[in-house]
Parts: C-alpha cells; structure tokens; sequence
C-alpha cells in the first residue's frame, strides 16, 4: 500500500510541477504549485515528519503561494509576450541535458551514506521527536542565522510595502 501511495505522490508532484513550468497563464501555474506543495507535504506526512508536512502547507502553500499571486497581481500583466520558439538550439539543449545526467550519474558511483553522528541519528529523532530536535538546532546552534533570517524577511516585507505605497501615489 505505501508504494502505490508513494508512486501516485511521486507522479502528482512531478506532473504538477511540469504543468506549473509549461503553463500559459501565471495565475494556473501558481495554482499547480499549490497541488504540489499539498502532494508534498503529504509525502511528509508518509515518513512521519508532520511538522515539515505542518510547515509546507503554512510556509509554501500559504504564504510563498499568495505572494507570488501578490507579485502576479503587482505586475498586472495585460498581454502575453510571445518570442519566436528556438527550433535550433534543441540538439544543444540535448547535448546539455545529457551531460549533466552523465555528471549526475557519475557523482552518484561512489555515493556511501555518511554515518550518524550527534543528536540527529535516527534513534534520536525517533525517541524525542523531529520538531523537538529541529528546534534545539535552530534556538541553540543557530539561532544568529535564525535571527539574520528574521531579520531580512521583515527588511523585504516592508521594502514591499514601501513599493507598492510609492505606486499609489504614483513617485516611481
């Protein structure tokens, strides 16, 4: 049962990731993000990390999602623009796409998993718990880069803000 669950959340994430990148209309795409966030954080839920799963659904789904729309709506796109295709640049794009999957494949031949080490060990989180352990780590080893973090979204939340005030009232 968990591999066809996993086979249906493998392909829903993935083909709805492909119809956010092809999509025409910006609105659909962010729309199609939104079904892959919610696959993924469903995906979570499978390896029993319910705080990651609780997190990708406020961070992502909530509020990355809404500013996009935000920015969409920002920008107020009135027509489409449409370059001419590159037909002669696909052999190339090929001849790339291939060669990183060459490089990935032989990154991956001596790939040994490293061993565990200090309090994120399996047994550990098992024991205490993944938000227990994930919190630890943020307020005791990271908490300047926690901090810095903070700090620079609220700088770019009110860089935002600023922004759209000035094109109210028509500065910029």
């Amino acid at each position: 049962m968990e591999k066809v669950l996993f086979g249906y959340l493998a392909l829903a994430i993935l083909l709805s990731a492909l119809f956010a990148i092809f999509s025409r209309n910006v609105v659909r795409s962010v729309l199609w993000l939104l079904v892959l966030f919610l696959h993924q954080s469903v995906l979570f839920l499978t390896l029993q990390a319910e705080f990651l799963a609780a997190i990708q659904i406020i961070v992502y789904a909530g509020a990355v999602l809404v500013l996009f729309l935000f920015v969409v709506y920002l920008i107020n796109l009135r027509e489409e623009i449409r370059l001419p295709k590159f037909l002669g640049s696909y052999p190339l794009a090929f001849i790339a796409v291939l060669s990183m999957l060459i490089l990935a494949v032989a990154g991956l031949v001596g790939f040994v998993p490293a061993k565990t080490v200090g309090s994120l060990s399996p047994g550990a989180i098992l024991k205490v718990g993944h938000t227990q352990i994930l919190g630890e780590h943020l307020f005791r080893e990271h908490i300047l880069a926690f901090e810095i973090a903070g700090v620079l979204l609220l700088v770019a939340v009110l860089g935002a803000v600023v922004l759209v005030r000035r094109l109210r009232e028509g500065e910029l």
